[in-house]
């Protein structure tokens, strides 16, 4: 059972390393810092560099797993939003990325967009974490 659970919890962190490339991809250019973010990501997913890199140079062979729960969900989408801005440039482009994941992750699609900017604005005025998802708990349902 151990196995298994080991087993599902890897694809989850590849599929989440899958769309952290993709946004960091999306103007063309992956940037030191956005490297060293997914480096930092890979790591607490148990994830050597040789990995990441490996993941980067075919991203489109890693399959996707959905998050569990809604917590999750606000998780991935979190780590999405950080890579967006670690690199000081949010492009249009990388919001509409996070707004379509947000969709895809079953957010509902009337407060994506609200959700997005809300925990961007969080994450550049230095609020933690566990607060903006204990905001973002009001209108989510998490």
């Amino acid at each position: 059972m151990f196995s298994l659970f080991g087993l599902k919890k890897e694809k989850l962190n590849k599929g989440n390393i899958k769309n952290l490339i993709a946004l960091a991809k999306a103007d063309g250019v992956i940037a030191d810092s956005e490297l060293k973010y997914l480096y930092a990501v890979g790591k607490k997913l148990g994830m050597k560099e040789d990995e990441v890199n490996s993941a980067i140079q075919d991203s489109s062979k890693i399959e996707y797993k959905m998050p569990a729960n809604d917590s999750e969900r606000f998780d991935h989408l979190y780590e999405l939003i950080e890579m967006m801005l670690v690199d000081g440039a949010i492009e249009e482009n990388e919001i509409d990325f996070c707004i379509e994941v947000s969709e895809n992750l079953g957010f509902k699609k009337s407060i994506v967009g609200v959700l997005v900017r809300k925990v961007s604005m969080g994450v550049q005025n230095g609020i933690d974490k566990d607060a903006i998802k204990k905001d973002a708990q009001n209108y989510l349902n998490l």
